[in-house]
């Protein structure tokens, strides 16, 4: 079966220098169908894990519970840009040379927890209808507010001496949301000497990682994805329907089922079949919350 006719994901590692909607087209063209999308944005600097979904499997993206990432990043201290990462502007620079290993390590584990973050103004936040990075590129000062934020964990790798800078790798591993750009430049701020991100690799979106991830390449030698049925049951409690209970789920009713999860809950069919998402409704009932039939 083609891709045009199939639905499913498609775990992908981005390479540097493509925007994530550069992947969609390519992904569109590989698949053979327009109706593909992505969730969990990459800046184009930076590699790893995003998720493309095709055909069906775009509508199951919004209800995917991808709250958790993780990320290998390196840190440059010693130097803040005007965009938090190596594409921007040098803003200052100050002596790193009295720093230790230990002030580093230190300083990163003020940033584990629920934290307050400002994201980096170059972020696709919207500010009165406009994109903040375009404020900022068309020469405006943006300065976003304060949002909460988790980071479960923050584990500080080797540091590195760069010439007069200091670089820094960090496992990250935050809630969605979060942006390590602004890690950085915080982490440069609490020691005093600035900072910002010069690489960036997400290793992990949900449950989905590397090891299930195919480079654009490989893509195009043999197009590969997670069927939609594998997915859903991978990502949601699971309750397998019979012959009566799939056919009112095809028509959007409610079913007499006890899913053993409030939900949602994914439902399959006697073949295994992904049909639905559907949530407890009382003791005895289920209704609907998408259908994907």
């Amino acid at each position: 079966m083609s891709g045009a006719q199939r639905s499913g994901l498609v775990v992908l590692d981005k390479p540097a220098g493509l925007t994530s909607h550069d992947v969609v087209a390519r992904v569109r063209r590989l698949a053979g169908t327009r109706k593909v999308g992505h969730a969990g944005t990459l800046d184009p600097m930076a590699t790893g894990v995003l998720l493309v979904g095709v055909n069906r499997a775009t509508r199951l993206l919004g209800h995917l519970a991808l709250a958790e990432k993780a990320y290998d990043a390196t840190v440059r201290l010693g130097a803040a840009t005007t965009t938090d990462d190596a594409e921007g502007e040098i803003l200052g620079t100050a002596s790193v040379e009295g720093l230790t290993d230990e002030d580093v390590r230190r300083a990163a584990q003020r940033f584990v927890g629920d934290i307050a973050q400002r994201p980096s103004s170059v972020s696709a936040i919207k500010v009165d209808g406009r994109r903040s990075y375009a404020r900022v590129r068309a020469g405006e000062e943006v300065r976003l507010p304060e949002r909460p934020v988790t980071v479960h964990e923050l584990r500080v790798g080797p540091v590195r001496r760069a010439g007069e800078l200091l670089d820094v790798d960090l496992a990250v591993r935050c809630s969605s949301g979060t942006y390590v750009r602004a890690l950085a430049r915080d982490l440069g701020e609490a020691l005093g000497v600035g900072g910002h991100l010069t690489a960036l690799r997400r290793t992990a979106v949900g449950p989905f990682g590397l090891p299930d991830a195919h480079r654009l390449e490989e893509l195009a030698e043999a197009f590969t994805m997670l069927d939609i049925s594998e997915v859903a049951r991978r990502c949601f409690p699971s309750y397998d329907l019979d012959e009566d209970q799939s056919r009112d789920v095809g028509f959007g009713r409610p079913v007499r089922a006890r899913l053993g999860a409030e939900g949602p809950v994914a439902v399959f069919d006697p073949a295994g079949a992904f049909l639905a998402l559907y949530e407890q409704r009382g003791e005895d009932a289920a209704a609907p919350v998408a259908v994907f039939v």
